[in-house]
């Protein structure tokens, strides 16, 4: 070849001329992901409009104000019938529109979302179709711990800490066999560590689990371990024992003692002295009374004084009785089994009262005795094959409650606990039985 350079530069640029020449490969188009979702809506490809509904207004008029035709909304109606009826509607609860235009600019709704609540919604949809979907906002949780002094009441405190109110009734679920909550006194207080959720996160809509617990009440601590036993999550002091016992503490809450257990009270009506074998709860009539205890209705009806009176037979030959209520709860009936919580009647002022209140009595083989003193026996106890499961998520809770701990030593769930072995042992994990689902 008399010139090489030549030719190679004749190579090249013939290739540099093919490759011009072809045709590029077609750019592969990334659809860009919505980034506005509202209701499970893409919201980018909509105008949206939210408003709140009037006194008096109704699902047919806002549509209509929106140029929906009344055939739509009565297609619409039919539709939602099952679902969540249009008249449901209520005052004060916020709607959104998604509205898009079409080539002439003429608006058309899509979809109108209905708040039927803080965290749940009702997605209508006006295409071709009706369609009506209910869901619920998704939730942030936040793993929360306060501590509280009381100055005057448990809920006094929640409220002067700024804490959820589902929290005090959540406490009071958990102690209500353990703490006197209307023998508290000034200065007692508790620290408890909690699941709080979030709409938006900023909207706190409610506590889910309670992840222990110390209550401090005159000299005593008194710690709530959730731990999973017989296929149920229940709460348990430090040392196992169960916080349950046979009987409940009180069987009303958020009320106060307004009398208790003497032989020379003074009656407030008939002014003499005799005696009052019982405690009397101050608080407003229609207030739930619950069972004590697990038991049989052996008496219901008037008992000149008492009023509306129930009596329960309960195991260990003990009764008890409620009088001056205003009314019984549904089902209950003489001879009819009740469960310890469950709901039996509404605190009231029949017989002779000179208010509402509870009048709760106890007796042991006919005898009366104080409600404020009875010996209680705690429920079955951790049992010794879950026993060191148990300590394994007792001393994690304890030290969490004392402090701040790393994220990794924390209990999130109870289920399939991963457990250190002993020194000793041949594994490093062991998964507690009592932890299965």
């Amino acid at each position: 070849m008399k010139n090489p350079k030549a030719y190679l530069c004749a190579l090249l640029l013939l290739g540099a001329t093919a490759c011009a020449d072809r045709p590029a490969a077609p750019e592969t188009e990334v659809e860009a992901e919505p980034h506005n979702i509202l209701y499970g809506i893409n919201a980018d490809d909509y105008r949206t409009e939210t408003g709140e509904v009037r006194n008096g207004e109704t699902m047919g008029g806002i549509l209509a104000s929106y140029g929906v035709p009344a055939v739509t909304v009565d297609r619409l109606d039919r539709a939602a019938k099952e679902i969540f009826p249009l008249r449901n509607i209520r005052a004060g609860h916020r709607y959104t529109v998604f509205i898009h235009e079409d080539s002439l600019n003429t608006p058309h709704v899509d979809h109108l979302v209905y708040e039927s609540s803080v965290t749940d919604y009702v997605v209508f949809s006006l295409g071709d179709s009706i369609a009506i979907r209910r869901d619920t906002k998704p939730c942030t949780i936040r793993r929360t711990k306060r501590s509280a002094t009381i100055n005057s009441s448990l809920w006094g405190a929640i409220m002067e800490e700024r804490l959820p109110y589902a929290l005090a009734a959540e406490l009071e679920d958990i102690y209500q066999w353990t703490v006197d909550f209307f023998g508290i006194q000034k200065g007692d207080g508790f620290t408890v560590i909690y699941d709080e959720r979030f709409i938006d996160d900023t909207v706190s809509v409610g506590i889910g689990r309670v992840w222990g617990a110390r209550f401090t009440q005159g000299d005593k601590e008194y710690y709530a371990i959730p731990f999973r036993q017989n296929e149920r999550v229940q709460y348990w002091e430090a040392d196992g024992a169960s916080l349950r016992k046979q009987m409940l503490k009180a069987p009303l809450k958020y009320s106060r003692i307004s009398s208790k257990f003497t032989y020379a009270r003074k009656h407030p009506i008939y002014k003499v002295y005799r005696p009052h074998t019982g405690v009397d709860y101050a608080a407003p009539k229609g207030t739930p009374v619950h069972a004590v205890a697990d038991g049989v209705v052996i008496y219901k009806g008037w008992a000149g004084g008492g009023g509306n009176t129930l009596k329960i037979k309960h195991p260990g030959s003990l009764q008890t009785g409620y009088m001056h209520l205003s009314g019984y709860a549904k089902g209950i009936a003489q001879g009819v089994r009740v469960k310890q919580g469950q709901l039996i009647g509404y605190v009231g002022s029949t017989g002779a009262s000179t208010g509402p209140h509870l009048d709760y009595r106890v007796w042991k083989n006919g005898t009366p005795i104080d409600p404020l003193k009875i010996p209680q026996e705690p429920a079955e106890p951790i049992a010794q094959e879950n026993r060191r499961a148990f300590e394994f998520v007792r001393d994690r809770i304890v030290a969490e409650l004392n402090g701040e701990v790393p994220d990794e030593e924390r209990i999130t769930q109870l289920d399939s606990l991963a457990i250190p072995a002993t020194p000793g042992t041949a594994s490093n994990t062991d998964t507690a039985p009592a932890a299965r689902k």
